[in-house]
């Protein structure tokens, strides 16, 4: 069978069609990568406690996240430099989410404007992720066409006042191609590093709500809460910025008993099956987020490959409430889940 029928299949075949240099930017993670695998392992350890007995003849997977109604618990990630994988990059994944009726989170250092990505899926539900870079007013005219092209939250990351030491692009001495353009060049420019708790309020600014992606701890969900967070996210960055942290799935018990509902909890990180989602859900989180597995599909198939991994993902998440027992994501709670 050829034919991709997960996300692992999706994955086997990028890896097959990537090359090396775009290959070692996706899949790779800083230091000894212990923080990429154990982001995996994480779901690995934790078990689903199905309920029985239970009405599931009808069971929905919408929800909503900061007010946006979703077909399922399951959004984009923001992820860089999507033309690496795909000559059509974001706007195919703009596309996709649109016809998945997801959010798609845009990055900063996105292959494509924000005005662009907009334009692709007009009337789309849509996020623009911020790095704030030394540079503010590069950060600024960015948020601004987020602003003027309909996103409707803005997504701090927290966890990069430096790029993290990624080796396997080191070992191919990884370069942008020449002919992709960067609408924010992490490479090219160097981040903030005085960005603080302060600064939560001036992004919040903009009029728009503000989702902090990069929590790992109960104090730093609690200070984003006091600094306004509509959102935080449970994220170390794909394993890529500190090695030896801990996985997100263990991270997110503490951050949820630490926001104790003030803010909307997502999570990002391992997440490559529907039970995985519901893992996170049992957990506390409201939805979570896909990267490598969007990027995966995006590579094999483009638009249609990111369309066919979300509603792989979403039939997951269906089949796995109906058989925990639930008929849509807000049943899920703590006991289903160990």
């Amino acid at each position: 069978m050829d034919a991709p029928i997960n996300v692992w299949d999706y994955e086997r075949l990028a890896h097959e069609r990537l090359e090396g240099n775009a290959l070692a930017y996706f899949a790779g993670g800083s230091g000894d990568e212990v923080t990429l695998r154990d982001n995996l392992a994480a779901f690995e350890r934790r078990k689903l406690r199905p309920r029985v007995l239970v009405d599931v003849q009808h069971v929905s997977t919408e929800t909503t996240v900061l007010g946006t109604t979703v077909a399922s618990p399951i959004l984009i990630a923001p992820l860089a430099m999507q033309r690496l994988a795909h000559p059509d990059g974001e706007l195919a994944t703009a596309r996709a989410a649109a016809a998945a009726r997801t959010i798609m989170c845009l990055s900063t250092a996105a292959t494509a404007r924000p005005a662009e990505a907009a334009a692709a899926a007009p009337g789309a539900p849509r996020w623009f992720q911020v790095y704030v870079f030394g540079d503010r007013a590069l950060t600024e005219s960015l948020i601004d066409e987020a602003t003027g092209n309909g996103y409707s939250a803005l997504v701090l990351t927290v966890d990069t006042p430096y790029l993290g030491r990624r080796e396997r692009d080191i070992r191919v001495d990884f370069k942008i191609p020449e002919t992709l353009t960067l609408a924010g060049n992490i490479f090219g420019h160097s981040f903030d590093a005085t960005l603080n708790w302060r600064d939560l309020e001036w992004l919040a600014g903009y009029g728009l709500p503000v989702v902090v992606k990069g929590i790992l701890t109960a104090e730093d969900a609690a200070l984003a809460c006091e600094h306004g967070a509509a959102a935080v996210v449970v994220s170390n960055h794909g394993g890529r910025q500190l090695d030896g942290v801990q996985a997100t799935l263990d991270a997110l018990p503490g951050v949820v008993d630490a926001v104790a509902g003030r803010a909307e909890v997502l999570l990002d990180g391992g997440v490559r099956r529907g039970t995985d989602a519901l893992k996170a859900l049992a957990l506390g989180a409201r939805a979570v987020l896909i990267g490598r597995p969007m990027l995966w599909a995006l590579a094999v198939g483009g638009e249609e490959g990111v369309t066919h991994v979300l509603e792989l993902l979403r039939a997951e998440v269906e089949l796995g409430l109906a058989l925990l027992g639930c008929s849509s994501p807000p049943d899920v709670v703590r006991a289903h889940a160990t």
